[in-house]
């Protein structure tokens, strides 16, 4: 049954949203979370087939033990540091006890009330250029469960389906679980904060080089809580877990979808269950998954096989001062160095340029010139081709390719020519540029020969040209640059024939 929606603007009239996240976050890492079989979130084992990435302790073997990842654990003090928070001297992992085919151990190894890192926050810009900070509640390690496949049915999803499959490929990744504290005030932002808190933490893990942070892969995975509660009141609303949600679009649509649908239920005089929702990218919508468990229901008990996790303050330090530049302040930084337009840094944050750009200006470009071809010509032929744009050429063959225009080699329409043939992996742009014979015709006795004959062939121009009709003189430059093979410069070709024209 389709849900009833209130429109967006009366929802937040008459009810205040209240916003928390999970993120989960799938670290690169080698191995698994607490065994040596190798981990599918590397690259290196992306393409494994099903149920080729295991070992006893993945499918819950009797017998079979967990050991500690040491890389993990660095992974998860660098994210954790990242995220501004504490990182605890001594933490350790639970046992969070249920039952699903894809956990053959009827248990996942988790934290529960010792976490790795706490209390932290995340700043976000919004597109007006409000900063917001998110407040972080904890971050903690845990191993991620195994995947299922529900064949038969319409959907894809269980309802309906004629058997599942399962795949312990994924059980024991190592994972961080990022879950913020309830964020008040978002009102109408609402669903745009969701979406930028996604993409900082996105930003953030990518700097750390920690995991690639992939959403269609499942690299980093989004629960979207949302709650609501009429205007005045200080209890809080009965919250929904929109789950799984793969795209920063989708965060930021679900929230919008569960503000409109939980305003119409409470509006009618009805209740919000606490559940799991499922997000259709299909339709827009969610719908209902399984009541949610509260912490009580999983019967957490401390790990009897593991020791509690003690990193030395020497460790914690050295991780620290490994950290990179923040990513957002990173942004601001370049922005400023460069005279981008919030528009302009947009454009090329969204494309995903920001790194190469940087190596481009470093290369020798001015900025303008590097966003330019990155987002230009280059973003054209990726598109045309689909791929990453900057798989097609090098920053150093954009930055010489730009010195040859600087120089007056070449024209800009000869330098789409010369990259043309650097993309078809001719060669440099100066070798390209030589084999295909584009330098810029700089004999002047040639040029004005070539004037000559076009104002020759085009007398009634010429005429208008004397009269005072400068704009004429586009019929012959282009007459010019045809015969030249487009191998002039067209403003000295303007020159040349507003001279001529004079003189005659």
């Amino acid at each position: 049954m389709k849900d009833r929606l209130m429109d967006f603007d009366e929802a937040l009239e008459r009810y205040e949203p209240v916003l928390g996240f999970e993120v989960h976050v799938e670290l690169g890492t080698r191995t698994k979370m607490f065994s040596a079989a190798p981990n599918p979130a590397h690259p290196d084992h992306h393409d494994a087939a099903p149920n080729t990435l295991i070992d006893p302790l993945s499918l819950g073997l009797p017998g079979s033990l967990p050991v500690v990842n040491d890389e993990a654990i660095r992974y998860s003090i660098s994210l954790g540091l990242a995220l501004g928070c504490e990182i605890a001297e001594s933490s350790r992992f639970a046992r969070k006890n249920y039952y699903y085919p894809d956990t053959p151990k009827n248990y996942q190894i988790s934290q529960y009330d010792e976490p790795i890192a706490f209390e932290g926050s995340v700043e976000v810009q919004l597109a007006d250029g409000r900063l917001i900070d998110i407040p972080i509640e904890r971050a903690h390690m845990e191993e991620d469960a195994g995947k299922l496949t529900h064949v038969g049915g319409a959907t894809g999803r269980i309802q309906g389906a004629e058997y599942s499959l399962v795949d312990y490929n994924r059980a024991g990744v190592p994972l961080v679980e990022i879950v913020t504290k309830p964020i008040m005030g978002a009102e109408h932002s609402a669903p745009e904060i969701a979406k930028a808190y996604v993409a900082a933490v996105r930003d953030i893990v990518l700097s750390l080089g920690i995991s690639e942070a992939r959403m269609e892969r499942g690299n980093l995975r989004c629960d979207a809580n949302v709650s609501l509660r009429p205007r005045g009141q200080e209890k809080l609303g009965t919250r929904t877990e929109t789950k799984n949600v793969n795209s920063m679009r989708s965060v930021e649509r679900a929230v919008r979808y569960e503000i409109q649908r939980q305003a119409a239920i409470l509006a009618a005089g009805g209740s919000i269950r606490q559940e799991t929702r499922h997000w259709h990218e299909d339709t827009g919508t969610t719908s209902p998954g399984r009541p949610k468990s509260d912490a009580d229901d999983y019967r957490y008990f401390p790990e009897p096989d593991l020791l509690p996790v003690q990193p030395s303050r020497e460790l914690v330090e050295q991780l620290r001062a490994a950290l990179p530049e923040q990513p957002a302040v990173r942004r601001r930084r370049l922005q400023a160095d460069w005279g981008f337009t919030d528009l302009e840094l947009q454009d090329v944050v969204n494309a995903g340029l920001l790194d190469t750009i940087e190596a481009t200006v470093a290369a020798g470009a001015t900025p303008a010139a590097a966003r330019k071809w990155w987002t230009g010509e280059l973003a054209r032929v990726a598109n045309e081709r689909g791929v990453d744009a900057s798989s097609l050429v090098t920053p150093e063959h954009v930055a010489e390719l730009q010195r040859l225009v600087d120089e007056g080699t070449l024209t800009d329409r000869l330098a789409r020519q010369a990259l043309e043939g650097v993309v078809a992996g001719e060669g440099s742009p100066t070798e390209v540029a030589a084999a295909r014979g584009l330098q810029v015709v700089s004999d002047e006795g040639a040029l004005v020969a070539a004037v000559d004959e076009a104002l020759a062939a085009q007398p009634d121009v010429l005429a208008k040209i004397q009269d005072g009709k400068v704009q004429a003189a586009g019929a012959v430059i282009g007459a010019v640059m045809k015969a030249m093979r487009g191998q002039a410069d067209a403003a000295r070709v303007r020159e040349i024939v507003l001279e001529r024209a004079a003189q005659s």
